[in-house]
């Protein structure tokens, strides 16, 4: 079974003669970097360079594309344009550092527990505010002319890319450019370049030897990309969503000393399946041909890892920052459960946020369900089992794994 659609193949082919620089990844961003630079009129070497090692760990995938290389470079210039754009403005105007970012929330855990349905349903508050996918993607002070700009790029862009490279994408992670979005887009590191674009062992093995300085910069980083967008607008409460912040809870605290975590809970089996699954979808917008096997080995590894330091973290943070939220529990009656996690955070479930909610949990029209195997990435329940064991200990506490689903998450 192949998830590398017959129209990315021809296009890869047509444009392989031209299409090259995976073929030197270190010249090819020297050069891109450059011309973001020449274009903001200044620079960040250091940013610079830690982008340089992502591409350079790109270009090494073994089944790399030419459009895959070709949209994964633009990504990483784009990146850094905003992280220019970002500094520029807080040079410019450094009032944007007094902001305070009160009481934040972080909606994280494993892929495939309903992060994302959490993330949407706290955001849709008028209380609230979730940053979309165009904000993170060109952040700036308000810029109407700019946004709509920013919007129709990126809504046309997703349509070219889910329609032609990767259909299956519509239904496993639905997105716009005016809903919010992963946060991830804010931070300049992270597993969320390997969950992209392929198992890039090099960049992983960098990433792990970072000091606790560098991680701590990483969401400095993601701090003033949120006081760039609060700057100059009516401050509302931030709710964010990563699953991999689970890895990270102890120095997001260091940088936001009141956050609460809405940590989503499920069955590790399902949830290793299921992340198999998409990013099998996700790497054959960029690979020919992604190898489950690889899949399956670099899913249960990042796992393993993101649990077993959200599990070390919640033996040293206050019981009062995290929020456990069930999926199963969840799933069978979200109209009881939603408005108890209001509660739990210290947020107002008000009418409006009820009328709402039917409509925020419902999947758009003509989604199918998500369907996978996980023998196929070569995995097996005892195996998983074991790795999770600590967590599976912890869960029966957290979730009801029988309750009867009356919502598909």
């Amino acid at each position: 079974m192949t998830r590398t659609t017959r129209v990315s193949r021809v296009l890869n082919t047509v444009f392989a003669p031209v299409v090259r620089g995976n073929r030197n990844p270190e010249g090819a961003w020297a050069k891109a970097a450059a011309a973001v630079e020449a274009e903001a009129g200044t620079s960040d070497p250091e940013f610079a360079a830690g982008l340089g090692i992502v591409a350079r760990s790109i270009g090494e995938e073994p089944r790399l594309t030419p459009l895959g290389w070709f949209f994964a470079l633009a990504s990483i210039k784009d990146r850094y344009a905003n992280r220019l754009r970002i500094k520029r403005l807080l040079r410019e105007h450094p009032q944007i550092a007094d902001e305070q970012i009160t009481a934040p929330v972080f909606v994280l855990g494993l892929p495939r527990t309903a992060t994302t349905l959490t993330h949407r349903v706290l955001a849709a508050s008028a209380d609230h505010r979730g940053p979309m996918l165009w904000e993170m993607t060109r952040t700036d002070l308000e810029n109407p002319a700019a946004a709509r700009s920013e919007i129709r790029k990126l809504d046309v862009g997703t349509r070219l890319i889910m329609n032609l490279f990767s259909p299956g994408l519509l239904h496993m992670h639905p997105t716009s450019a005016e809903k919010p979005e992963e946060s991830l887009l804010l931070l300049p590191h992270g597993t969320f370049w390997p969950l992209l674009y392929g198992a890039m062992p090099a960049y992983r093995q960098w990433y792990a030897g970072r000091s606790r300085q560098e991680l701590f910069e990483d969401y400095l980083c993601l701090k003033q990309g949120l006081q760039v967008l609060q700057h100059g607008r009516v401050p509302r409460r931030w709710v964010l969503k990563y699953p991999g912040h689970v890895a990270d809870m102890t120095t997001i605290r260091e940088v936001f000393p009141d956050a609460t975590f809405v940590w989503t809970h499920r069955d590790p089996a399902s949830v290793v399946g299921s992340t198999c699954s998409l990013l099998e979808t996700v790497w054959s917008q960029y690979q020919k041909d992604p190898d489950p096997l690889e899949i399956g080995a670099f899913v249960l590894e990042t796992m393993a890892t993101w649990v077993e330091r959200g599990l070390d973290a919640r033996l040293d943070l206050p019981p009062s920052a995290i929020v456990d939220v069930p999926y199963h529990t969840l799933a069978a009656d979200p109209h009881t459960q939603v408005p108890r996690l209001y509660a739990a955070i210290g947020a107002t479930w008000t009418p409006e946020d009820e009328a709402r909610l039917g409509e925020v949990v419902a999947k758009p029209a003509g989604t199918r369900p998500h369907r996978y195997d996980i023998a196929r990435y070569g995995l097996r329940p005892e195996q998983i089992e074991e790795v999770f064991a600590p967590y599976l200990r912890l869960l029966p506490g957290i979730d009801v794994l029988d309750a009867e689903p009356t919502a598909e998450l």
